[in-house]
This record gives structure tokens, sequence and C-alpha cells, in this order.
């Protein structure tokens, strides 16, 4: 099913919703009619419904709103939500709005206000707002992360920062749902912030809402380089301990009733009521997807529990993953996704096949129970962040060392420590009283700050990795199922699968040239290096994109004038010549209007602005200005002959999160005066 999934989202056109009727009812009458079929059909069919379950959650999305104007608006609208951001201000979510008093849109706008803008604003007020809003933003290179159809299927249809103060046209509480649970999430933040300053203050905001944009950059880097990030990320490891606490403090309650103790099934029912704070629990953190599997596993532990079943197993990791691939399919190729999945697929089938093992270890002394622990906690720190690192390298271009290690001291701490202490502040919040569990709980969230820097300040505590093509994580992926699902000897071929996924980078080399979509940044890779020209404006985000899909940490400025940076660049005050070795062909930068006296040797021209006809016919391949503003950011790889060169826009096609391709505008006729037309030959 995640297959059908994958294959919906890479096609590069947009199928017809028939589509996978030649494929499911075939597939359905096989399974149906012949029982030797179905271990054929029986895929195929999963496969269909995944693809028709990604088909469908395009339909339902809204469309694309292409006629942004992209200069500074007048945006009004209905607060839908308020983020406090790291680098200081707020950034509101407007839905529904207007720009500049046209009719209100069916997707959000989203503006970060100014620094100064210090008013109150609260989810459910309705704002004024001159703004300079600009559409999503497309892929720093082609095969990059896609942002346009994260905001597609977010609902998000622009967003920008505010050039003036904000207007607050009225008050009124927040309707509907959604908009009041918004506004408990706000109120929570802020009684937290209040009661523990600085980075403590908001790892606690971000344990119990799930909001992550107020953390500093510092300590959410060294959580990255330790291991931790996936403390940051509300999910399985947080809904089991709110369940767990719940479960654990419904027992003793029954239990100080004979009566409820003799007569009622006092287990399942602690079960449901753990699995009602989950739920609120989930709700109140925003539902993100690492969250919503776990509940969902949740959810069947339950009725496990209610039933007398096995409360672990794959089964449930699978029933988990069919829901969430038919209520938000668009989360499957995302980082989170995966490496939810992948931790806990590693984690149920690990101890199936090490449980003789873990149960030979434990006894009744105190050293054997508690040198079990201790392998317990390292066992699933290895097994989880094993599982998931390659996730983690493809989509973040690098592996933590030491994260074994971080997850043992900080896993225990968040445990005991930290959220118990949330949980008891939230009890306590509707008193007044939360002050004096959320001391404790900003003394805990330091020392998990604690670890995660000095985890991160060891050396070589990460280090980068090439880039994995995107078949080569597919395949890696099957593997890695393939070696948790099965059981006895025939599991080890997985081994295989992610062998050959692994070294996958080697056989994809990373392409030579970038240009971004503006133009701005052209970048070349080297042996020496990577050389960046950025002219200004040039996006950090794209630079920093780049730099890690070539998986190096810094990159030289092109020389400006005349000079040679290593054998790979020469460049001249007018033009750079580019050869990565001597036996490919080399590719011309050109810095301005005058044309090269030859260009012979010359398979590709990168410009950034527009160059056409700077060399006589045949004329190389040609990368310009024009060519990224109608295609979008291009790659180029250099060969022996003639060169490689893939747009973000032949990469994508056209599908309904891609915008469409921009159109020259015409120029007017000009404007003859009366008297003029009146002359011979006016006409």
């Amino acid at each position: 099913m995640g297959a059908g999934v994958i294959l919906y989202f890479s096609l590069r056109f947009e199928p017809p919703a028939w589509s996978v009727l030649p494929f499911s009812v075939p597939a359905l009458a096989g399974w149906a009619t012949w029982r030797c079929a179905r271990f054929v059909c029986a895929p195929i069919l999963a496969a269909a419904i995944g693809f028709g379950s990604g088909q469908f959650a395009t339909q339902r999305a809204w469309p694309i709103e292409a006629d942004i104007p992209g200069h500074a608006s007048v945006v009004e609208g209905t607060v839908r939500a308020v983020e406090v951001l790291v680098e200081g201000g707020r950034r509101v979510t407007l839905l529904p709005a207007s720009l500049d008093a046209a009719a209100p849109r069916h997707r959000a706008i989203r503006v970060r206000l100014r620094k100064t803008d210090t008013a109150p604003v609260a989810a459910g007020d309705t704002l004024r707002i001159r703004a300079l809003v600009r559409p999503p933003a497309p892929p720093a290179y082609p095969g990059a992360w896609d942002l346009q159809r994260d905001a597609f299927f977010a609902g998000l249809g622009a967003s920008g920062y505010a050039i003036g103060p904000m207007e607050v046209l009225a008050r009124h509480p927040p309707s509907g749902l959604a908009r009041m649970i918004q506004r408990l999430r706000e109120i929570v933040a802020d009684r937290i912030t209040a009661a523990i300053p600085g980075a403590p203050g908001t790892i606690c905001v971000t344990l119990l809402t799930g909001g992550q944009t107020s953390i500093p950059a510092a300590e959410h880097a060294a959580f990255r380089d330790s291991g931790l990030a996936h403390l940051l990320a509300v999910a399985g490891l947080h809904i089991g301990i709110v369940m767990g606490y719940t479960m654990m403090v419904s027992r003793l309650g029954f239990a100080c009733s004979a009566y409820a103790s003799l007569h009622w099934p006092t287990k399942a029912l602690a079960a449901i009521c753990a699995l009602i704070a989950g739920g609120a629990y989930m709700v109140l953190t925003g539902m993100h997807v690492p969250i919503m599997r776990s509940f969902s596993m949740a959810c069947l532990m339950t009725l496990g529990i209610v039933t007398g079943r096995r409360v672990v197993s794959l089964r449930g990791l699978g029933l988990a993953g069919v829901a969430l691939m038919l209520i938000e399919p668009w989360e499957v190729p995302g980082v989170s996704f995966q490496m939810s999945f992948s931790a806990v697929l590693a984690l149920i089938a690990g101890y199936e096949a090490l449980r003789p093992w873990l149960r030979a270890l434990h006894g009744k002394s105190w050293m054997r129970r508690t040198a079990s622990h201790i392998v317990a906690l390292a066992l699933t720190s290895a097994l989880a962040g094993t599982a998931s690192a390659p996730y983690g390298a493809y989509h973040f271009g690098h592996i933590q060392v030491y994260f074994v290690i971080a997850n043992m001291v900080a896993v225990p701490l968040t445990a005991i420590w930290v959220m118990p202490a949330g949980l008891i502040a939230l009890a306590l919040m509707p008193f007044g009283l939360e002050l004096l569990a959320l001391v404790p709980m900003g003394w805990g969230a330091e020392a998990v700050i604690w670890v995660g820097t000095t985890v991160s300040s060891w050396p070589a505590a990460t280090f980068d990795v090439p880039h994995m093509p995107a078949w080569g994580l597919c395949v890696l992926s099957f593997g890695l199922a393939w070696l948790g699902i099965w059981r006895g000897r025939i599991r080890l071929w997985g081994l295989v699968a992610i062998a050959a996924g692994g070294v996958s980078p080697i056989l994809v080399p990373p392409p030579d040239i970038l240009i971004s979509a503006d133009a701005r940044l052209i970048g070349f890779n080297t042996n020496e290096g990577v050389f960046l020209q950025q002219a200004q404006g040039g996006s950090k985000f794209v630079r920093d994109a780049w730099l890690q899909y070539w998986g190096v940490n810094a990159a030289q400025p092109i020389p400006r004038g005349t000079a040679a940076a290593g054998s790979a660049i020469t460049c001249e005050p007018d033009r750079c010549r580019l050869q990565p070795d001597a036996g490919r062909r080399a590719a011309l930068l050109v810095r301005g209007p005058t044309k090269p006296e030859t260009c012979e040797g010359i398979s590709a021209i990168v410009s950034a602005e527009p160059a056409r006809g700077m060399c006589p016919r045949p004329w190389p391949a040609l990368v310009d200005r024009f060519i990224v503003w109608r295609e979008g950011a291009a790659a180029i790889w250099l060969t022996p002959n003639d060169p490689i060169v893939l747009t973000d826009r032949a990469a994508r096609g056209m599908r309904p999160w891609v915008p469409p391709p921009p159109v020259p505008k015409q120029k007017a006729p000009p404007k003859l005066p009366p008297a003029a037309l009146d002359e011979p030959g006016s006409e």
C-alpha cells in the first residue's frame, strides 16, 4: 500500500480518476475467486488502494491559488493560530483571509509580525496587516523536498512578513472546536513560558503543546547532533508516558474501592482511561503524524487489553500504517512517517527475535534486574536509532554517532522526571497552581538540554553522508520491511536489499552545477570543494540545502577577477571556465554581456542574466535567468559529450501542487497623442 502511495506522488503527470480500476478490479476478482492467486493479487490490490488514496487526497484539497501578487498587499483575516518564533516576534496564520479587500481565499495565509509589534493577539481575532506575501517556495534543486506539495496538502496558500503594524479589527472568542483547541494550546504555552524562561521553557512548551517554532537554534542543533531530536517530535515515547502514568493512577484509584476491585474489570477500565488521556494529549499537541501513528497503535493495544489479546504486534503496526495512509497519504514520503514506522518496526521485530536472550538475562536479584533494564534501554535506543538513521541521512544529510549514549540518559530523565511533572502541571492549571510542577519540570528540561549539549560537543559527534537517491531509499525500505516481517533465516535476505540501498549513492553522482530558481545562486561541485556565486538576496535556505546535498559544510566564493580556483575553475573578469576533470567537457559561467572569443570545448553556458546567443551554432546547453524563471531550479551533469540538464519543472511535471509556467508580460503598444493620429501614415 505504501508503494502505491509512493508511485502516485512520483508521477510527473496527474493520472485520471479511473486509473486504479484496471488493476484493482482484476486483483479483487482474482483474490476472491482463486485461492492460489491471493499471494499475487493481494499486494496488487493493496498498492491500488494506496494509489487511489493519494488521488482522493489530492482531489479533496483546494486548488492552488496562483494569483498571489508577490508585492506589498493588505492582508485581512481571522487568526487561526499564533506562534512564537525563536528569532523573536510572532507568526499568525489567517483563515479565511483576503488580499487587498478581494474575496476571501480558501487557503490560509501565514504572516510573520514585526518584532516591535507586541499588541496582544489570539486565535479568533480579526486582523488587518500590510505585508509582503509570496506563494510557497519551489524545491531548492531538482529532486529536493517539495515545499509546494507540503503547502498544498496543509492548506497554505501564501506566506510572508509584515511591513506595517497589525490592526486588530475585532476580538472574538474562537469559534469551532479546532480554534478552541488552538486557543487552549496558546494559553498553555503562555503559562509555561511565564514560569520557565529561556530554552528549558521552550522545550517544555514543545513537550506539552507540540510547538517547535520557539526553540533556540543552538539547543535545536544540540538535540539534532546528539540523536535526541525525537524528544522534540511528540510521538510514541510521549504518548506512551502519558498513557502509562494515567493507567497506573487509574488502577490505583480503582484498587482503593473494594467493590470496584471485586466486581469491575479494572484493568480494562484503566486502559480505556489511559486511551482517553492519550487522545486528549494527541489533540493538545497538534495531531502530527508520529503521534497519530502512536495513538492508532494505542487504540489497538487498548482493544488487546480489553479482549485479552496480544498488545504489541506487527499486525497492530500494519493497521496503524493503513489508517494513516488512508487519512493522510501525503505524509508517506515525509521524514516523520518514515522514521516513526521504521523505528517501531525495528523495536517490535528486534525484541521478538531477542526475547529468549532477554529472558535469560532477567533474574530475581536486584543486580540482574538493574542490568536487564540497562540492556533493554540500550537495546531500545540502538534498534530505533539504527533503523531510522538511513531516513535521517536521506532527509538531513548526516548521521549521529553517540545517539545510544545520549538516549540512555535523556530518555529516562524525560520519562521519570520531565513528562510526569508536565502532566501534573496540566492538571493544576485550572486552579492556578501549575507553578508547583512547572518549576521542577524546568529543572528536568535543563538536565536534558545539558545531555544534548554535552554529547553533541564530543569529537566527530556527526558526520556528513553522500546523498542517497530516492530509488535507493525505496530498496533499503523494502529490505528493512523484509527483515522485520519475516521469521527464520529467510529474513536475512533483507540485509542484501539494505546493503544495496546503502551503496546507491556511489552509483548516482551528484550534479556538477546547480542554479537556483531566481539565478541568484550558482554552485559548482569540484574535487577541490564547492564554489558558490551568490548575488544579493540569494536564499540562505537554498544554499544550505545545496551544501547538504553535496555533503560539505561550507562553500568557497567564486573568484571575481582573473584568478584560478584550483585546477577545476579558471576565472576572468567576465567569465569562469569549469572543468571537473580532463575527461569531461567544460562549462562556462558568463558574468557580463561580452561574448567569449571561442566556445571550443564548452558544453554548457550558465548565467545569472539572459545569455542567449553567446556562442555560435551549434549552441551549447544554456541555463540562464530566463530558463530558471520559466522552468525552475536546474542541475547540470558534465559528461565527455553533451551535458545532462534537469530542471525542476521537468523533474516534477504537471501536478496539482506545481504552479503553471509563468507567462511573459506583453508590452502594451505606445499611446500616441491625438494630434499624431491625424498625421499621414499614422495608421
